[in-house]
């Protein structure tokens, strides 16, 4: 296990996490300890996303638009070489 040392604790705020380790029934470490692993615990954040989501999700919310696509037209001959 590792040893964390905190100096220049503002009187004040030592004071309330005694307070808070009483009230929990626990020394000032225990509480500490506790609050700094609720803190740094690691987040349930969704996976990464694509640029394509990303970008989706931006713009979703000012809605979409309607175009009008122009009729398509028969596939030109290729050329000939000979």
């Amino acid at each position: 296990m590792a040893m964390l040392t905190i100096r220049n604790l503002e009187p004040a705020l030592k004071e309330r996490l005694r307070v808070r380790a009483a009230q929990h029934a626990r020394s000032m470490e225990a509480e500490a300890r506790d609050i700094l692993s609720q803190a740094l615990k690691p987040s349930a954040s969704p996976p990464e996303r694509n640029l394509y989501d990303r970008i989706r999700a931006r713009f979703a919310p000012l809605g979409g638009v309607d175009l009008e696509l122009p009729p398509r037209e028969a596939v030109r001959a290729p050329p000939r070489f000979d």
